[in-house]
């Protein structure tokens, strides 16, 4: 799979896990300019990196932007949610389970 060659969704997001084995997970995310703010309260760490485009995040209620080949590290339990993206954003999202 080439993570550029991707296709746009009109709203909303795509989610493709590329990789799950034992305690950790591999997520291919496609934004499109249209995507509903839903918090996530996870029980696993996240680590995040934006690989095209920029993304707004609230974290804990403070506002963080992502900008291309920026990454974030989302600790277990954190309220957070993706307020705002640019279409064609891209995004690999690493989920450690314990």
């Amino acid at each position: 799979m080439n993570l550029y060659d991707c296709i746009i969704p009109k709203v909303g997001e795509s989610f493709t896990t590329l990789l799950e084995h034992k305690n950790i997970k591999i997520v291919h995310i496609v934004s499109s300019d249209k995507i509903e703010p839903i918090e996530y309260i996870q029980e696993e760490d996240e680590w995040i990196l934006l690989l095209e485009g920029e993304a707004t995040l609230l974290l804990n209620q403070k506002e963080i932007t992502l900008l291309k080949g920026e990454s974030l590290f989302i600790p277990s339990k954190t309220p957070h949610c993706v307020t705002k993206t640019q279409k064609g954003t891209l995004w690999l999202a690493v989920h450690l389970y314990k």
